[in-house]
């Protein structure tokens, strides 16, 4: 189970997070919506551990342990995944070479027996093809001079691979056309079952037609203020955000 508890977070001085609660269980997806300046992103980066943020309270827990507590590669291997809003390139490591490294180190964290090469390769391809990413693809400098639709489907054959617990896409359809949307949409399907959770993170009702949700959550001011089933994605489109809002203060 993911919980996040009474989370407080500030960046510059200015906080962001105010008293944040999410609890999501196994197999849930959760959406959380909100305009811009929201919190939506700085929840994500958080959870994931960004230096930059300071943590006055609060919690974020994975089954029972708090993430805060840990490193970012310690929260990786336990089973958290980030999915960036803009995944960012790296000149000179392989696409191939950081697959295998990030792979080899969720093995030995979880005491399971390193896959050989042949092995490896074997399991890209099956993985793959299912994204409808070509062997060009992945033999290239990680994310360098990929389209945005390549890169985040390169982050889907990332989850894909790790099979985290609980995985957190941070606005994955910005900057996406109708055909990459729906092909990153469909990788994300693929993993999802009842031991996998997801928070996903949208300005924008598109997305849920493709990944539904189970809840639908409202976040405005660092905060959840509104909660509801898929429908709630669908008022928002037609009538925005201000009356939630203005609900709530």
């Amino acid at each position: 189970m993911f919980e996040i508890k009474n989370l407080n977070a500030s960046i510059q001085d200015k906080q962001i997070l105010k008293d944040f609660n999410l609890k999501v269980n196994p197999g849930e997806v959760h959406a959380i919506m909100g305009p811009n300046g929201s919190g939506k992103s700085t929840l994500a980066h958080v959870c994931a551990g960004r230096e930059e943020y300071e943590i006055s309270s609060g919690s974020v827990g994975l089954d029972g342990i708090n993430l805060l507590d840990l490193e970012p590669e310690e929260r990786a291997v336990r089973g958290l995944f980030l999915a960036f809003q803009y995944p960012v390139e790296i000149p000179g490591v392989a696409s191939m070479t950081f697959l295998k490294s990030a792979l080899s180190a969720h093995y030995k964290f979880n005491g399971k027996k390193e896959l050989t090469i042949p092995e490896f390769m074997k399991l890209i391809k099956e993985k793959s093809n299912s994204l409808n990413i070509s062997d060009d693809m992945i033999k290239r400098p990680l994310n360098v001079g990929f389209s945005g639709g390549e890169k985040k489907r390169n982050e889907v054959l990332q989850m894909t691979l790790l099979e985290p617990k609980i995985c957190i896409l941070d606005e994955t359809d910005s900057g996406l056309d109708i055909d990459a949307l729906r092909l990153v949409a469909n990788g994300v399907n693929l993993l999802r079952s009842k031991e996998r959770s997801f928070v996903v993170i949208t300005h924008y009702q598109r997305l849920l037609d493709y990944i539904e949700p189970d809840f639908v959550h409202i976040m405005a001011d660092g905060k959840i203020i509104e909660t509801g089933d898929k429908n709630l994605a669908l008022d928002l489109e037609k009538t925005g955000y201000n009356d939630y809002i203005e609900k709530d203060i």
